[in-house]
């Protein structure tokens, strides 16, 4: 992917702060700076460098075209592709230790499995090296002076308190932050957060002899059982990051499980054949925390021209489409594109366009999420639904262009938006449900009154 084009930086370009080194903390801090902007950023946690990572929180992500986009940006794709492995498809495993399969894209066409820790390190030693980025760790927001442009701010390990002036101030820290926090007390701010009813813990599938991945290496792994499931993602070690997703309540739930022996048995009779390969499972399983699902919807992610919110601290959602790193890289690159349209003389016309264009967008994602947690969940264990993802695939080969399918809009094509993409998955599972009833098999694509109903329909569109 090309790398973008800076506009020449003005005469003495005014520092700029950041909160929050998270991954979208550090790949703004890029794009600000190489438009000439001195750069501060402040952290609540302590290096990852030099802390270690917090294990048992951080589910593997899925790096696609729109990260990819956003780091060629800044000329740091290629760094990045050190720490990722590439999955080219879906592996379903069932209750009998069965595999189904369903690629992703076209041939060649892949998402990227990057550990968080990993790509967060890599992307901080990449900070690092840019004379005009400052990073100080371990420092609290505490309280955020609107009107006059202050921070304040605790030296978490020494408790000494002190204030940062600040001309414009980016909300990067995340799902929970505290930039946002004093916006939402602004007047006519708006927000809501949706917790599911599911939680995820953080397990490992160990590597085989010499670093041996003991699963297809190029795949992320799915074992949908209905109300639940569980996901891994290879790791450059050759282990797996699994992670269950499981209701809190309910008589298969994290509060039935309460000893290592109903753990155990509950593996045994669940995923068969995962649990060879999961030798600390039970010490895992109370060792490390359950994490809650949340989505965050806020409007504005602005006030006036000085304060913006980017990434999960505007738009945090659930896991299930791998596009919340993503999305906030991709805020990343809409924010330099209006840069260049408008320049930093007209930081209102930015910020205003910014919230204006991400935010119908954040939403139609937070909305996609969902709907692929059911999917994941239990559809793609459904042989109808497979027949009818092969069938889609087929109609993609005979009408290319007029036929995306939803997953490959949302994940393979950056210049289609996420509401775009949404609104023309829903259009294409309406013919969808109008057309399976006439397919029992594959080869039934071929028959007459199949073809003519998908010519009569893509006509319509």
């Amino acid at each position: 992917m090309a790398e973008s084009t800076f506009a020449a930086a003005p005469e003495a370009a005014e520092p700029l702060v950041v909160m929050g080194a998270g991954l979208v903390g550090s790949l703004l801090a890029l794009y600000l700076t190489r438009r000439g902007h001195p750069v501060q950023v402040f952290e609540r946690l302590p290096d990852p460098r030099t802390q270690g990572l917090l294990g048992g929180r951080s589910i593997n992500l899925a790096l696609s075209d729109r990260g990819w986009r956003a780091l060629a940006g800044v000329g740091v794709a290629d760094d990045i592709r050190q720490v990722g492995i590439p999955m080219y498809r879906r592996v379903m495993h069932d209750g009998q230790g069965q595999l189904t399969f369903q690629p992703y894209g076209q041939d060649n066409q892949a998402i990227y499995s990057v550990n968080r820790g990993n790509l967060n390190c890599t992307l901080l030693d990449i900070v690092e090296k840019e004379a005009n980025v400052q990073v100080t760790f371990g420092q609290k927001l505490t309280q955020l002076d609107l009107p006059g442009r202050r921070l304040h701010l605790q030296d978490v390990a020494s408790g000494h308190e002190h204030d940062v002036a600040y001309e414009r101030l980016f909300g990067a820290d995340g799902a929970f932050s505290a930039v946002r926090a004093a916006l939402q007390r602004t007047d006519r701010t708006d927000y809501s957060q949706q917790y599911l009813e599911y939680g995820y813990k953080e397990l490992t599938i160990a590597a085989g002899p010499a670093g041996a991945w003991q699963l297809e290496k190029n795949a992320l792994h799915i074992w949908p059982r209905g109300n639940f499931l569980m996901i891994a993602l290879p790791n450059l070690d050759g282990s797996f990051n699994a992670t269950l997703f499981f209701p809190y309540e309910g008589d298969k739930s994290f509060a039935a499980l309460q000893t290592p022996a109903d753990v155990a048995s509950f593996f045994d009779a669940t995923f068969p054949d995962a649990v060879p390969l999961m030798p600390q499972l039970t010490d895992e399983f109370f060792d490390h925390p359950t994490g809650s699902l949340v989505t965050i919807r806020c409007f504005p992610w602005a006030y006036r021209d000085t304060v913006l919110l980017l990434g999960d601290a505007a738009h945090a959602i659930v896991p299930f489409y791998g596009q919340g790193m993503n999305a906030g890289f991709e805020d990343c690159t809409v924010l330099n594109q209006l840069l260049e349209q408008h320049g930093e003389a007209n930081w209102d016309r930015v910020m205003d366009d910014f919230e204006h264009q991400r935010k119908p967008n954040t939403d139609a994602m937070a909305d996609l999420a969902l709907y692929n947690f059911v999917e994941m969940r239990d559809r793609v264990a459904d042989p109808r639904f497979l027949l009818q993802k092969r069938i889609e695939s087929k109609i993609a080969a005979q009408y290319p262009g007029q036929w995306v399918p939803l997953y490959s809009r949302v994940t393979f094509s950056p210049d289609t938006s996420y509401a775009e993409a949404w609104a023309a998955g829903q259009r294409q599972e309406a013919i969808m449900q109008r057309l399976m009833p006439l397919i029992q098999t594959e080869g039934d694509y071929e028959l007459p009154e199949v073809k003519m109903l998908i010519d009569k329909e893509l006509s319509n569109k």
